[in-house]
Order: structure tokens, then C-alpha cells, then sequence
């Protein structure tokens, strides 16, 4: 059985949590429970009649799960985030966090599918159960909605050309393996810059396998309601088009365009921004290599 320490090494913990601007006996949240580095510092701050309720959809991090009676874990998809608290009797919370990054333990597993180091079918889903996999999205989207993925969610220059690859080849082989979409895509590896590449593709499909931008946006949207006035949202993300949904939100409460402004030009938003941008230390860095990309954005409930 793979211990915590294995599971996952939590990035800007300190800060993170610092974030919430914790009181005693407040109710928080950890959507993003994994290994529970997060939940573990939570719960040192809070008091016995505080409350802390995680959410994980990987069947993995249920086995790392806090023996205390201030601890629930939900086994459920953070999409879910209002409906769940609801089930639980809670409308209202003091902070959320969320820490968008796919775990150590989830790269480091080979069969799951997400690192480009091992040899493994490919799947990339975070939930076992959801029917959509790194398979149907290389060998049954047409080339048109794979060039979409590849440019959007990898931001890769080549991505037209790469779709155009895929689908030539699958049309002689099925592309099983993650080996075998590395030899389709052998030609796009320039040796100095192959492992860059290879982790923008595959991080392209495991956000399209996972719906990771709806359901962040989802999310979002459902903070604004479930945290009290005053409450805190403390948000890691790792790619540039999650930090920037974030960072509108943060300022607008919308995703896309302007609010609308009234008479005086004056518009009303969920939340005001807390400090400005953190990132990891480079000695963080140096600890963890998977911060190198992290970004933290803290915001307070109007």
C-alpha cells in the first residue's frame, strides 16, 4: 500500500492554507483531498468544534483518509461541490481550497496513464468510472476536434499537423498505448524539447478525458455561493488557461466579457482579490519539481 508521503507532496502548503485565514471553530474545505497534505495542516489549525469536508473522486485517495471526528471525505467530483454540503447539512463554509494539480501518486502509477515515462494503455481518467478515456479521445474524435484539444488545453503550435498524424495512423492501427502515440508522434519530438512537448499532449488530453475546464468553471461558480461573507477561496492551478479563468473570476465573477456597469460605472462582484500572485521558491522547486509551474491566487466572499 503506497503511504501519504508517496501519495503526494503538497505544493505551497504553508501559503495556501495561510490563505484561509483559519479561525477555530469555522468550516472549511479541501476539494482536492489526494494524499491530504492540505486537510492535515487544516485540521492542525482548527479546534474541536471546527469542521473540515474533503472531496476526491480517485478511488486511490480514499486510502488516505484522517482518522479524526472534525474529518469527512466525499468521494465525489468537486463539480459537485453545493450539492454534496447540502447532503451533509452545510449551506454555508468558511473556506475553500483547491489544488488543481494531478497527484505525484497519479503520475507515478504506470497503468493509470498519465505520465509520459512508462508504457501504459491509454486512460487518464480520474475517475475510473466516467466512460470517456485517453483512448476514445486519440482513436474516436475526428481530426478537427482533436487539432481543438491539442491547441487549446496544450497550447502546441503544431497541433493541426498532429491531429492530421493521428488520424492518418489510427486509420491503419488503433493507438492503444501511450508508446504507440509517442511513435505517432515521433516526428513533432525534437530531442532537446521532447519531454516538453510529449507532457503539453498528453496534458492536452488528460483535461479533455476529465472535463477539467468545465468542471473548474463549474466550481467556481458555486464558491461564490456556498462560502459566507468574508469567507475565503485559496486556489492552486498549473496551466496558464486554468490560472487565467481563475484570475477573471477573482475579478469579474465571470469567465468571459465585462460586467455589466451600472449608471456610475460601478460593477458588483463575488469576491475581492487577497494579495497578489504566489508562486513556489525556487528551494520549493528544488524539493518538488511538479511546483515549478504552480500558481496560488487567494480571494475573500463580499
Amino acid at each position: 500500500m503506497m503511504t501519504t508521503m508517496e501519495y503526494h507532496n503538497p505544493v505551497l502548503l504553508k501559503e495556501t492554507v495561510d490563505g484561509l485565514d483559519i479561525i477555530e471553530d469555522g468550516v472549511y474545505v479541501d476539494v482536492t483531498f489526494g494524499g491530504g497534505g492540505h486537510s492535515k495542516e487544516i485540521l492542525k489549525r482548527l479546534g474541536e468544534n471546527g469542521k473540515l469536508y474533503a472531496f476526491d473522486q480517485d478511488p486511490d485517495a480514499l486510502k488516505n483518509k484522517i482518522d479524526d471526528n472534525r474529518f469527512t471525505l466525499i468521494h465525489e467530483n468537486f463539480r459537485y461541490l453545493k450539492r454534496f454540503l447540502r447532503f451533509y447539512g452545510v449551506k454555508q463554509v468558511n473556506g475553500v481550497l483547491a489544488d488543481f494539480g494531478v497527484s505525484s501518486h497519479q503520475f507515478d502509477v504506470a497503468e493509470r496513464g498519465f505520465s509520459t515515462r512508462f508504457e501504459a494503455d491509454l486512460d487518464m481518467r480520474m475517475n475510473q468510472k466516467n466512460q470517456l478515456s485517453a483512448y476514445h479521445v486519440v482513436n474516436e474524435y475526428d481530426e478537427e476536434k482533436l487539432r481543438q484539444v491539442l491547441w487549446q488545453y496544450g497550447e502546441l503550435r503544431q497541433a493541426p499537423a498532429m491531429a492530421r498524424v493521428i488520424v492518418e495512423s489510427r486509420n491503419e492501427n488503433e493507438i492503444k498505448t501511450s508508446e504507440q502515440l509517442k511513435a505517432v508522434l515521433k516526428q513533432f519530438l525534437q530531442h532537446k524539447k521532447e519531454n516538453k512537448v510529449l507532457a503539453q499532449i498528453f496534458q492536452a488530453i488528460r483535461i479533455e478525458v476529465n472535463q477539467e475546464i468545465e468542471v473548474l468553471k463549474e466550481f467556481l461558480l458555486q464558491t461564490s455561493e456556498v462560502l459566507i461573507k468574508g469567507g475565503r477561496l485559496s486556489v492552486i492551478s498549473y496551466h496558464s488557461l486554468e490560472d487565467r479563468l481563475v484570475k477573471r473570476f477573482i475579478r469579474n465573477g465571470l469567465f468571459e466579457g465585462e460586467p455589466e456597469r451600472d449608471v456610475f460605472g460601478n460593477f458588483e462582484v463575488p469576491f475581492k482579490k487577497v494579495g497578489g500572485l504566489i508562486v513556489p521558491t525556487r528551494e520549493e522547486i528544488k524539493i518538488n519539481n511538479r511546483a515549478r509551474s504552480a500558481k496560488l491566487r487567494i480571494a475573500e466572499k463580499l
